[in-house]
């Protein structure tokens, strides 16, 4: 159901940015993690629910500013750009009760647009960039009716693929193209505080939502941050059941009117300063802009923070993650009684199988194994439906390989060495979690990303790589 004039026009996002003001897109490839972590709302303990975080590798369950900056990787593209971005994740709710994650289409893609008003209280200042340590939420995750609130109308959604325009709530068709889920960020600072007891209250919208003055309260101005994700529901096109949409956020919201978003300030500040002065372009394209230093395709596809919660978060699920039945108002969520969830932070679930003791052979890295080219481990290979980390060792070890490597969960690949240029940069850890085909327990590398061990040359002392 359409609410406004305004969502009669937001069919595509960009196309209303090109028409006014200057902007830039920071593509995020890919999440950095999924889990149950929100420093902002459950700073040092597990979150009520999953999310899908986008951004540096510092990423974690408590961090200021600093930390942002101890980062040696992140999925998006500016080098100086060590913030993190999250949303809630998305699930089919099955028929007889289960839930399925929907696939996320690559990370997001944040926009970053210049927007000011004549008549804002600080207008002579314009725009200042994010100062240390300032984070926000925006959107109330409880919500589950639409009472035409600013933070409320800052979200929308778009069925891709279709003629329908955005609309507030989750749409009631199929998404051939996909469903791309959007949220403004509030743009008016008070000027004073970092953060505020609910996370919001020190942020404000302009009267337009991402346009017009900002209120006196909050006479400051930040450049305005708008998240787009989108999430390939066309997988679940001949599975709709019922009179309802059959998705749910991880909150256990099946309307979208509990959609938010999250954002904790990593910015190189003079960087940034920079940036909104001198990066006017109308075209919104990131390498128009040269205050930037930008990340390759690769470098940002390999970094990845390594769970912490020892728990399901993809895959076909009983229930959600956390406590998180599913509420569909139109009163607020409110949170089960007596939840016995029992989730802990625990050490790091590195994407890595471990075999060291058991066969004599170690885990050295992730390692990208690019199409059209060369392998990576140019030896004797295999594809074999009931694939495992065990398997690939074993085969590769009885041609006489030192190295075997298993890729996209059913591929094997032997060799005596990796070519340095094919390793992970620096600090980052590869994208190699794809579950085994032969065993949903192990890991068997990704596309294009080689999960490679080598054996060792005294089984007694035989130690996996895990930086």
């Amino acid at each position: 159901m359409l609410r406004d004039s305004y969502m009669k026009t937001l069919i595509g996002f960009a196309t209303l940015v090109v028409q006014t003001d200057a902007f830039w897109r920071l593509p995020c490839s890919s999440p950095v993690v999924v889990q149950r972590a929100d420093p902002i709302m459950y700073p040092d303990a597990v979150s009520d629910h999953t999310h899908t975080i986008m951004g540096s590798n510092a990423f974690n369950f408590t961090m200021d500013y600093a930390e942002t900056q101890t980062a040696t990787c992140s999925t998006c593209k500016a080098v100086q750009d060590l913030s993190n971005y999250w949303v809630p994740n998305l699930y089919y709710h099955a028929e007889n009760g289960s839930f399925a994650s929907v696939q996320q289409v690559g990370g997001a893609l944040i926009y970053y647009l210049q927007r000011t008003d004549p008549n804002d209280p600080n207008a002579a200042e314009g725009l200042i960039p994010f100062p240390k340590d300032f984070r926000m939420l925006a959107g109330d995750p409880d919500n589950r009716n639409f009472t035409d609130k600013p933070e409320q109308r800052a979200v929308s959604f778009v069925c891709l693929g279709t003629e329908g325009p955005a609309t507030y709530e989750l749409p009631s068709q199929n998404c051939p193209g996909g469903l791309r889920t959007q949220i403004i960020m509030p743009s008016c600072w008070d000027g004073q505080n970092l953060d505020a007891p609910d996370h919001k209250s020190h942020m404000a919208y302009p009267s337009g939502l991402d346009n017009g003055a900002c209120p006196a309260s909050h006479p400051k101005r930040f450049i305005t941050i708008f998240y787009e994700v989108t999430w390939s529901v066309d997988d679940f096109k001949d599975m709709w059941y019922g009179d309802k949409q059959p998705f749910v956020f991880s909150t256990g919201d099946p309307t979208g009117y509990g959609y938010h978003a999250d954002f904790v300030n990593g910015w190189d500040i003079p960087t940034l300063a920079k940036a909104i002065r001198e990066c006017t372009a109308a075209s919104g394209v990131i390498e128009e802009c040269g205050a930037f230093q930008l990340r390759s395709d690769d470098d940002m596809k390999a970094c990845r923070v390594a769970p912490r919660v020892d728990e399901a978060v993809g895959g076909v699920l009983r229930a959600l993650p956390g406590c998180n039945p599913v509420r569909a108002g139109p009163g607020p969520a409110v949170a089960p009684a007596n939840c016995r969830d029992g989730a802990r932070i625990g050490d790091p679930v590195l994407p890595f199988t471990d075999v060291a003791e058991k066969l004599g052979w170690k885990y050295v890295a992730c390692a990208k194994d690019p199409q059209g080219q060369a392998r990576t481990l140019p030896g004797a290979s295999l594809d074999q439906p009931d694939m495992t980390v065990e398997a690939c060792v074993a085969a590769c070890g009885a041609q006489g390989f030192a190295f075997a490597g298993v890729e996209y969960r059913s591929q094997c690949f032997c060799g005596h060495g990796v070519p340095p240029d094919r390793l992970p940069a620096n600090g980052t850890q590869g994208d190699c979690g794809l579950p085994c085909a032969g065993d949903a327990g192990q890991f068997c590398g990704g596309a294009a990303q080689v999960a490679v061990y080598a054996k060792c040359g005294d089984p007694g002392h035989c130690e996996n790589a895990v930086s």
